[in-house]
């Protein structure tokens, strides 16, 4: 652990958000929409461990499913994006040609965007939608991975070791499995760690403008919005979803980081 702390950290912070959705589910299982008109804001309490919000609502039971939210989101993110980028990068940076220019131009096109901006004019089409806002998000990260991935493959294929096995006449899937993918394999995970941070970023992002998933729906930058103007009466309940995309976002980039330094 002493070797790299970064990952280790980045992992328990992610581990104990995951315990409490657990907790939840096991312990109390409450529903995070139902209201209770009779009980706003109160402390916490052995029924309500985390209070409630304006209207009543099971805190725990909130932010669990946020977390929830926010996890699949990004999950999914990286899944469609990785496997989207690996294989344009592979395509464009082993066979060149029309191919490379034709998805290199696509790239350029989409990096002229800022991301949040791409996102938000999805967003705009079907307000509300988790799957828009999820082809949304993948669209925006997918590139990281095509650059990442064609920059490797077209070094590699002056690699003395793919020409020599391409002379023994080795197929593709060979050359993949054996020679790309190990050098591949370790910049994937980090970037899939940052992606998956950038991702929960942009979703709390576009609920903080309110375009994103709507409300009785739990979701962490909309529970900002909505506890915003009662900060000064219950100022923690405020603090429980801005300290849980802070944990989320920071415990991801800690572990990119660490997955990082250990292949140093």
């Amino acid at each position: 652990m002493t070797r790299q702390p970064q990952l280790w950290l980045g992992l328990a912070l992610i581990s104990a958000l995951l315990m409490l959705v657990g907790i939840n589910h096991l312990d109390f299982g409450q529903d995070p929409a139902l209201q209770r008109l009779d009980q706003v804001f109160l402390g916490p309490s052995a029924s309500f461990p985390l209070g409630t919000d304006q209207f009543g609502r099971c805190n725990l039971a909130r932010l669990a499913a946020a977390i929830e939210n926010s996890l699949l989101m990004s999950l999914l993110c990286v899944i469609t994006a990785a496997t989207l980028g690996t294989l344009a990068g592979l395509i464009a940076g082993w066979y060149r040609g029309w191919a490379d220019r034709t998805l290199s131009f696509a790239v350029n096109v989409l990096m002229a965007l800022p991301g949040l901006v791409l996102v938000l004019l999805f967003a705009a089409l079907v307000p509300g939608s988790f799957w828009m806002l999820y082809l949304a998000i993948s669209a925006v990260i997918w590139v990281e991975y095509f650059r990442l991935v064609r920059s490797v493959t077209l070094s590699a294929r002056h690699d003395p070791a793919i020409q020599a096995s391409q002379l023994y006449g080795f197929g593709k899937a060979y050359l993949l499995r054996r020679h790309l993918l190990p050098r591949l394999w370790p910049d994937l995970l980090t970037l899939a760690a940052f992606g998956a941070a950038n991702a929960i970023l942009a979703l709390a992002s576009i609920g903080f403008v309110y375009v994103g998933l709507k409300p009785p729906e739990a979701e962490l930058g909309l529970m900002m919005v909505e506890l915003f103007p009662y900060y000064s009466d219950a100022p923690w309940v405020l603090l429980q979803p801005l300290l849980t995309v802070f944990a989320l976002i920071l415990g991801f980039n800690l572990l990119a980081m660490g997955l990082q330094d250990g292949r140093r």
